[in-house]
């Protein structure tokens, strides 16, 4: 009888091995598939590679490549820095601290994502200007304007950082937010410093949620255009664009968007590398948020300036500004057709929003999902979308849907059926380069907070015998929104 249970006990085990590897090797075809779903421009674009770079290919290697080059480095070291210091300090102290009008700033701090970059570029550079707004407010109190010169590298680099640090911030809030508040009074009980436990213990475990949020503004700065094609400088996404439309070589445009691809996959490997050997534990004591201490005196009114400083510059001062051009311009300007405009992009981009989100979901926990390490590297190819400029992923979109149409329009002819264009041109070609584009937008963050769910707790889950679809959506899920909710 024991000899036969041993025996039925082997045999189930054997079952259950084989299911796991059938339910992983699923799982794995699943995240294939979206992933070449998601990469079918860069393909694309890879495949074009070999028809071979323009006539000037070599004139811009030469002359302007190493332009390019020292240009989007100087922009991604001091983009850094100001992100950083904007995005983790305000996360940190309307995390940890209470202080006036702390919850409207929460909000607030996100805004600046709101505006696109080339319009807050534009926007400073019609406050600073001869004649702008700085310069009529000084002239009306009678005060001598000091100009400042802001279309330059170093103005590009400070409209950008203050454009995109909400990305860092985001990411640091919902981690620290989420930190265990016993280490904080562990650290007090052991008599150490605020400031020495925010830089040896919180921002050490903030790391992770950090370097994700940073890899999104790097993304973003090296592909930046319009903001950089106004203040005249120079880099890879500006020299892309003239490739293609003024010298008129989509190769040689491809050609550069290529190496931008490769660099932005070295970013990518850079913030898988740090987090390596990241592990999170949780436990029912250690579960609690932060408690935010009181702020008394002339340190209520510093937080208060800090946490303020990005608001006013990223969101406050560029909206004053488009908000006087608009009064100027609103007779000729505000119609029944500008509120139907502004009514369809809204709804496209909360569809385009649900869309990414929903795919970087599938991508992520499918990969998790899969025991095979590689699948989990191949799944962050599908984020270089992000680091390819709008106009060339759209090509890359066309040439496929286009091809599609005309195989769907013969099959339809063969029917009896005249039909259009099915993709091409239409909101779905539109849904999908969005999703394409944006995909790391929404990837970053949601990895960057799955690191928290410690193994132990999926684990226990499947020995209770909980499917994964399931245990998504009653742990991981609940713990993910943090990520977009702010309370």
């Amino acid at each position: 009888m024991k000899q036969d249970g041993n025996k039925h006990e082997a045999f189930s085990l054997k079952t259950r091995l084989k299911r796991l590897k059938r339910d992983s090797n699923r799982w794995s075809v699943f995240t294939l598939a979206i992933v070449f779903f998601l990469a079918l421009p860069i393909i694309f674009i890879g495949v074009e590679l070999f028809s071979g770079p323009g006539e000037t290919w070599s004139h811009i290697v030469t002359y302007l490549l190493p332009d390019y080059i020292w240009n989007s480095l100087y922009l991604v070291f001091f983009c850094s820095i100001l992100v950083l210091v904007f995005g983790v300090s305000s996360a940190w102290f309307v995390s940890r601290f209470d202080f006036l009008f702390r919850k409207q700033m929460e909000w607030l701090l996100i805004l600046p994502l709101a505006i696109p970059s080339y319009i807050v570029g534009y926007a400073y550079a019609g406050i600073f200007d001869y004649g702008g707004s700085m310069d009529l407010i000084f002239r009306q109190l009678n005060i001598d304007f000091i100009r400042i010169d802001i279309m330059n590298r170093a103005g590009l680099a400070f409209v950008l950082s203050i454009s995109l640090f909400p990305y860092v911030y985001v990411s640091a809030r919902a981690f620290f937010l989420n930190q265990a508040n016993n280490l904080l009074e562990a650290s007090k009980m052991l008599g150490v410093s605020e400031r020495k436990t925010f830089f040896k213990l919180m921002l050490p475990l903030a790391r992770p949620a950090i370097v994700a949020g940073l890899v999104l503004v790097l993304m973003e700065v090296l592909n930046d255009y319009g903001a950089a094609k106004y203040y005249g400088v120079n880099t890879f996404t500006t020299g892309i664009f003239r490739s293609w439309f003024s010298l008129e070589e989509p190769e040689t445009a491809v050609y550069l968007s290529a190496l931008l691809i490769i660099i932005i996959f070295a970013l990518i490997l850079f913030e898988k590398w740090q987090v390596r050997k990241v592990k999170f534990t949780s436990s029912k004591t250690n579960s609690s948020q932060i408690q935010r201490k009181e702020t008394k005196g002339y340190i209520k009114w510093l937080i208060f300036s800090v946490v303020f400083l990005p608001i006013l510059l990223g969101f406050i001062l560029p909206v004053a500004q488009l908000i006087y051009w608009a009064v100027l311009t609103a007779s000729t300007v505000f119609d029944f057709q500008f509120i139907i405009l502004s009514l369809q992009s809204f709804a496209i981009a909360i569809t385009s929003a649900v869309i990414t989100v929903f795919f970087a979901l599938l991508l992520i926990y499918f990969s998790k999902w899969s025991t095979l390490r590689s699948i989990k590297n191949i799944a962050r190819v599908g984020v270089l979308g992000y680091a390819i400029p709008g106009a060339v992923i759209a090509i890359g979109i066309m040439i496929p849907t286009l091809a599609l149409d005309k195989w769907l329009i013969k099959m339809l002819g063969n029917m009896g059926i005249d039909s259009g264009l099915i993709i091409n041109g239409t909101l779905i070609a539109l849904f999908y380069a969005y999703a394409v584009r944006f995909l790391a937008v929404a990837y970053n963050p949601i990895d960057s907070t799955a690191l928290k769910v410690d193994n132990s707790i999926p684990d226990s889950s499947k020995v209770l015998g909980v499917g994964n679809l399931k245990r998504f959506l009653k742990l991981n899920f609940l713990s993910l929104k943090q990520v977009y909710l702010v309370p």
